[in-house]
């Protein structure tokens, strides 16, 4: 048990702070978006990274740098359109309230797409969660899939309450006012975060 303990611990160290994916999951669950195919693809990603570096791949993606640059910038042009996207929407606050209502918004593959995106064109996601914490998991021997699981479990808690929890304030959010201060700070979020992968690229 303090093994699994551990290891919910450490993946939600890791999972919580703040990134593309998490503000992506928070502003799909107040737009009532999709949410079960976004917080199911940000669960089964995370088992199978957490998976993978339990069985001793997150090494091979340590070793593999040229991998992890051609990630990073794709992560940078990506997050930069993000950004791009969520300041235009901020200007255009009338609609996006409209969408926190229920009316039309981006389509289920656009959606998948994206949290798709945010999800494996990060390269700290392999080396969090397939390098640091299969490394991490690996120093318990017998025990290391006992971490693992308090890992995985703590990726499935966050995500479901990160989602559905924001689902449930969407009504309270409504407000035009409320989207466009939302969007421009997830514009914010998403730029400091390229900024800070191309600088660690450089």
């Amino acid at each position: 048990m303090d093994v699994f303990v551990t290891g919910f611990a450490a993946g939600l160290g890791l999972i919580v702070a703040i990134g593309a994916q998490n503000a992506w999951v928070l502003r799909q669950g107040l737009r009532r978006a999709h949410m079960g195919w976004v917080v199911g693809i940000c669960i089964a990603s995370d088992l199978v990274l957490m998976a993978a570096g339990t069985l001793g791949i997150g090494a091979i993606v340590d070793r593999a740098a040229w991998v992890l640059t051609v990630l990073t910038w794709a992560g940078v042009a990506y997050l930069c359109w993000f950004a791009f996207t969520s300041f235009r929407s901020a200007l255009r606050p009338d609609a996006e309230g409209l969408r926190a209502q229920g009316a039309a918004g981006p389509g289920l593959g656009a959606v998948v797409g994206a949290t798709l995106a945010v999800t494996w064109l990060n390269p700290h996601v392999y080396l969090d969660t397939m390098v640091f914490l299969g490394s991490l998991a690996n120093q318990y021997g017998g025990l290391r899939w006992v971490f693992t699981a308090g890992s995985m479990t703590g990726s499935v808690c966050w995500f479901s309450a990160l989602g559905f929890g924001a689902r449930a304030l969407s009504g309270p959010m409504s407000s035009p006012r409320v989207w466009r201060g939302l969007d421009l700070v997830i514009g914010v979020v998403m730029l400091a975060l390229a900024v800070r992968l191309a600088l660690g690229a450089i």
